[in-house]
């Protein structure tokens, strides 16, 4: 049978299951979207920028744990798309996206709108194409899903020239894929599974290190049943948040930079780290060479180029992180480790970072945790990045696997509201709460506009400091308080909602908290929500850049209010 290059493109899709795609058209690609009408079964969704395309594709792939899929034009269009893909490519998240390119005639005449999009996205994608030839069409797509969801995930872009999409030959799609020297290794080796399971059961304060490589495996029960027949308390990476349940007893919390104090102190005195799915990065460690100084190292990870890399390990294990769990929990002992986990308990007692103390202003993370109250933990949380992405992954405990988004190794400002629609999309049924701060928000603000086309009941809290606010709190506590460029104007965020069609409130006191998140609770739609909190906030704890992680900086004592609520929710 006979197909253009778009309807084999659409027709791929479809029988990789692919429901929904992001995008916005253009000239290069307007025989691609002139064919989507034939294929009910690919929902368009019309972004108002291709890095909302991209993002929402990402927010998407994380939630679902399906490949997310965007479109752009060529030149701009494609361009557009490389922060989202260079998004997707850190933070090891499955994607596709096919761009449209001039006519192959013009390739390399500098033609209207031509970039080389496969050279520039060479070194953010796991693997990229340029299909001259409709003939070729097939197996590409095939390959490329592949590739993005196999092995450690990543985004894979597909470049199409104008007249390729509408070129007609026979669809033949292929039965299977052998792609030379790309064998992803799933198994461990069995004499290093026993090698780790012996440091294990002879180490006297071992610490779980849990990062994004457990969602992206479904390990979630394998690192719990893992915790919980030895006894090792476990800590995440800001990308690890909710592959341990956060109100688990043994969930001491996520380290690094921000990290929780008594995360950070057990990895200081630690003899053992079982590093599993993370890649030691430096947020993490900060200061290479005093971290973790007492601790020989587990590491277990899919890609072997991250073992070794920034930590010196002592047994390195290659694998799926779900398979080599689950055999190397056969060889664990069963076993207390009660003076270990006391001193920890200890340090959550003395160091208590996720306390919130009294104040008559709007504490931003007062407002997390009141969302946290009001959702009883059960939500999607997407973030952008700065301090609101903090104060998120502190104060919001996440139990359930993938219900916390956000943008961990490019860091990306914008992230949180486009993640959040592809996240609804994916998750219909789930509460979508996009946090982000008022800089992070103006940088995708458009993106409200396809809220209110495709109706998503996503809710959004902005803590709306009047500063890029991450930023600002390097300035105070390293360059003398000299706030440059980082006072922030912006307009009122409710106006804007309601000039799109979306109910919002705003929130100037203290006592409107909580009625104001239970109505944008109760609304059928989207809703938004402008809480003006306290501008100079800082997030604590913080280790200073470059500096041991023994030089955390936590909240003065003297400010600091224990909230037992919290306590009492960390139970078996």
């Amino acid at each position: 049978m006979k197909m253009t290059g778009a309807q084999i493109i659409c027709e791929c899709m479809v029988k990789e299951g692919v429901e929904v795609v992001f995008g916005i058209l253009g000239g290069a690609v307007l025989p691609l979207y002139d064919t989507l009408p034939q294929y009910p079964q690919l929902h368009h969704v019309l972004v108002r920028h291709e890095q909302g395309a991209a993002h929402a594709a990402d927010g998407y792939a994380r939630v679902t744990g399906k490949v997310g899929v965007c479109f752009a034009t060529s030149g701009p269009g494609a361009t557009n798309l490389v922060t989202g893909i260079a998004n997707a490519h850190l933070d090891s998240v499955p994607m596709v996206a096919v761009t449209g390119q001039v006519a192959r005639p013009f390739i390399g005449k500098d033609a209207f709108q031509e970039v080389d999009i496969t050279g520039i996205t060479l070194p953010i994608t796991k693997h990229n194409y340029m299909v001259r030839n409709a003939s070729q069409m097939a197996e590409t797509v095939k390959e490329a899903f592949y590739l993005a969801r196999s092995g450690r995930p990543g985004p894979v872009l597909i470049d199409v020239p104008k007249d390729v999409f509408a070129e007609e030959v026979e669809f033949n799609l292929p039965n299977r894929i052998n792609i030379a020297g790309y064998k992803p290794t799933l198994q461990g080796h069995p004499t290093q599974i026993k090698k780790a399971a012996k440091v294990i059961n002879e180490a006297k304060k071992p610490i779980l290190l849990a990062g994004r490589g457990i969602l992206i495996s479904g390990a979630s029960a394998k690192l719990k049943q893992l915790a919980e027949t030895a006894q090792i308390p476990v800590v995440t990476t800001l990308l690890g948040i909710s592959c341990f349940p956060g109100t688990h007893i043994l969930n001491f919390g996520m380290v690094g930079m921000h990290g929780l104090a008594a995360a950070n102190m057990a990895l200081n005195e630690t003899d053992l780290i079982i590093a599993v799915g993370m890649r030691f990065d430096d947020r993490v460690t900060s200061n290479v060479s005093t971290f973790a100084p007492n601790a020989k190292v587990v590491h277990i990870d899919i890609d072997p180029a991250e073992i070794g890399k920034n930590v010196r390990v002592d047994v390195p294990i290659v694998g799926d992180v779900k398979v080599v769990l689950n055999e190397l929990h056969k060889l664990i002992e069963t076993r207390q480790n009660l003076g270990w986990f006391e001193q920890l308990e200890t340090w959550r007692k003395e160091h208590p970072s996720t306390y919130i103390r009294e104040s008559e202003e709007i504490l931003p993370q007062y407002v997390v945790s009141k969302i946290y109250e009001a959702t009883k933990g059960n939500a999607i949380v997407t973030t952008g990045v700065g301090q609101n992405q903090m104060w998120s992954a502190q104060h919001y405990l996440f139990d359930r696997p993938n219900t916390f988004v956000s943008s961990g190794g490019l860091g990306t400002m914008g992230f949180g509201l486009p993640a959040a629609i592809g996240a609804k999309i994916g998750c219909p049924d789930e509460t979508v709460w996009c946090i982000d701060g008022d800089g992070s928000f103006q940088m995708t603000i458009q993106e409200l506009a396809t809220i209110a086309q495709e109706r998503i009941a996503v809710k959004i809290a902005i803590l709306n400091n009047g500063f890029l606010g991450m930023v600002r709190q390097w300035q105070e506590l390293f360059y003398d308080r000299r706030y440059v460029a980082t006072p922030l104007s912006g307009p009122d965020f409710v106006k804007v909602a309601e000039a799109y069609g979306i109910a919002g409130a705003l929130v100037k006191n203290k006592i409107d908290v909580i009625p104001a998140i239970e109505r944008a609770m109760a609304e059928d739609g989207p809703f938004l929500v402008d809480f003006r909190v306290e501008p100079e906030e800082n997030v604590y704890p913080m280790v200073p850049p470059g500096e041991d992680i023994n030089a955390m900086v936590e909240e003065p004592r003297e400010i600091v209010k224990v909230d037992s609520k919290k306590i009492k929710t960390r139970n078996m």
